[in-house]
């Protein structure tokens, strides 16, 4: 059976990547960014010259009605939801010290990354729960949050994003928890530095860090990194692990003397 991949954050970047790497593992895909669908046109038609399987609903995770519209919309294309993938996120506007952070900032931010997750992932859970199981496994679905390093590393200008992480890392403990008896399996993927559009703004900074020697793989990570630890979490390969999480960062997490 072809399995439906929805995943946020999908126009650009990581959540592109994904998007791409799930079609080209048969997957039939349904994009969900902030942008209109005519925005976003070219981006389709590039991913169906590779023959892939596609579909795009606008909308805003922050948002209760755009998250049912979400949901809907792709049940109504593809019939179906068996994998979410949220990587919907966003980092400050404007890099503060903790101690002149807004408390607008920090509703923006948590509102997007972390309760736009636990409200999109209890309503497509439900979803799944309503469909029938997908192999000969028992499982019913998958779902994978990308979440950051900044779940476990401080960076005290944006302190608001490295809470929102921390957050998405207690939702994929919580949900493991809480689906694994109904065949679902939930996990994370930890990206570290990443060629994308948020760390345009700091890639002198990460450049010298790279050159420093601060990352053991020294060279910045790219989407598709990514999008291959994804591809991995929902190819049933790991149907034994839930609950779990991937650090795709170069081998930042590895403390050296």
């Amino acid at each position: 059976m072809k399995k439906t991949a929805l995943v946020t954050g999908a126009s650009r970047g990581i959540g592109l990547a994904i998007a791409r790497q799930l079609g080209r593992d048969g997957c039939r895909v349904m994009l969900c960014a902030t942008g209109t669908e005519e925005k976003n046109r070219q981006t389709l038609d590039n991913l169906r010259a590779e023959e892939i399987e596609c579909a795009y609903v606008q909308g805003d995770i922050s948002r209760s009605e755009d998250r049912i519209r979400i949901v809907e919309k792709t049940v109504e294309t593809f019939g179906r939801i068996d994998i979410l993938v949220n990587n919907a996120g966003v980092a400050p506007l404007q890099r503060a010290d903790l101690l002149d952070m807004t408390e607008e900032s920090f509703d923006r931010v948590i509102g997007i990354n972390t309760r736009g997750n636990m409200f999109l992932t209890q309503a497509v859970a439900k979803q799944m729960l309503k469909q029938d199981i997908i192999d000969e496994h028992g499982l019913r679905g998958f779902i994978v949050n990308v979440s950051s390093c900044s779940a476990v590393v401080s960076s005290v200008s944006r302190g608001e994003y490295c809470v929102s992480k921390a957050g998405v890392s207690m939702l994929t403990t919580l949900y493991a928890d809480r689906l694994a008896g109904e065949g679902i399996l939930v996990n994370e993927v930890r990206p570290g530095v990443i060629a994308t559009d948020m760390t345009q703004t700091v890639q002198a900074k990460y450049d010298r860090l790279i050159e420093e020697g601060v990352f053991p793989i020294a060279r910045w990570g790219q989407p598709e990194d990514v999008a291959d630890a994804v591809s991995a979490l929902c190819s049933g390969k790991l149907r034994y692990t839930t609950g779990n999480y991937i650090d795709v960062d170069g081998g930042f997490h590895i403390r050296r003397l």
